[in-house]
């Protein structure tokens, strides 16, 4: 099963306005119109607007961080999938594994996240991973598994707008990397439970991408794994003389 590779960008909390306008008018241009790679960029909240302007002509899709679990209310501080899509998103980031280790963030809270904003016709971006102590503690495929519960919230025919990123959370901004090898295994541990929540013909198309440490050095190594359909990129994605780089190791591109 052909997949297309997805390259985004998480940008977190950095950037001034000035900033990630113009990195996202690099971006566009990197990018430009392909059929080979997809690429998405997640700037801050009040970045939206100004980047989705500098996007304009190119296919890359802009993507929110985060979203709340309710269309409206008394939630002070927080933003409903429905804003984002008003806004232009056409994809946000749940599960990031300092949303759930940072922030505290319960599988139960966004499984329901990943519900909403499906319903909302976003595309869902959905991060699972280990932390260390799991991983020597050999736990890293039961964590895999019950954080990939969350796709039981996926209904019939919405499963082609779910991406899943694969973030070892001791991998993430350390500079370690996790091996090809490593990263193949949890990758096709992913995909059997994304087979045993929807089925095998969706595990079959659906992405999975890596995400931890990955620099333009390491990524296509990294992408030349079976299960490894792209990179979730965290830091690298801030200049576009990190970011092209890890655009350009997509084969073909």
């Amino acid at each position: 099963m052909s997949r297309t590779p997805i390259i985004a960008g998480n940008w977190k909390m950095h950037l001034t306005k000035r900033k990630a306008s113009a990195l996202a008018r690099e971006i566009a241009s990197a990018q430009g119109v392909r059929s080979n790679r997809r690429c998405y960029v997640f700037p801050t909240y009040v970045h939206l607007d100004h980047v989705r302007r500098n996007l304009r002509g190119s296919d890359v899709k802009l993507g929110a961080q985060n979203c709340w679990h309710k269309k409206e209310g008394a939630y002070t501080g927080e933003i409903s999938p429905y804003m984002l899509r008003d806004m232009g998103v056409d994809v946000v980031l749940l599960g990031h594994s300092e949303r759930r280790h940072v922030l505290g963030e319960s599988d139960a809270l966004i499984a329901d996240k990943v519900k909403l904003a499906l319903k909302a016709k976003l595309e869902v971006m959905l991060c699972v991973g280990e932390k260390i102590e799991e991983r020597e503690a050999g736990l890293t495929f039961e964590v895999l598994a019950r954080q990939m519960k969350a796709l039981k919230m996926v209904k019939p025919g919405l499963a082609d707008r779910v991406t899943i990123a694969y973030e070892p959370v001791w991998a993430i901004g350390t500079g370690a990397v996790a091996t090809p090898e490593i990263a193949q295994e949890a990758h096709a541990e992913v995909r059997r439970q994304i087979a045993a929540n929807l089925g095998p013909d969706v595990a079959a198309k659906m992405q999975i991408l890596y995400g931890g440490s990955v620099t333009g050095s390491n990524a296509a190594e990294l992408l030349s794994q079976p299960d490894v359909d792209g990179a979730l990129v965290g830091g690298a994605s801030l200049t576009i003389d990190k970011f092209a780089p890890i655009l350009a190791a997509v084969q073909g591109a």
